[in-house]
């Protein structure tokens, strides 16, 4: 099992993946202008960046989860 550690790594490559294509991604598509969107564009990112990969998003089960 991956360790916190680990799993900081994977999120922390996978941000600063982000950051260097949404700054791509203003320059290019949006003209230089600050994207309002960016947090949904990110997330996107990201998640496409950890599938490639072969990364999943799970929810374990809770007491909450009846």
């Amino acid at each position: 099992m991956d360790t916190v550690e680990d799993q900081t790594g994977i999120i922390l490559d996978a941000l600063q993946r982000a950051a260097a294509a949404h700054g791509v991604h203003e320059a290019e598509e949006l003209g230089g202008k600050f994207d309002e969107q960016w947090p949904l564009w990110y997330a996107g990112h990201m998640s496409r960046t950890l599938a490639e990969s072969g990364y999943r998003l799970v929810r374990t089960g809770t007491d909450d989860d009846k």
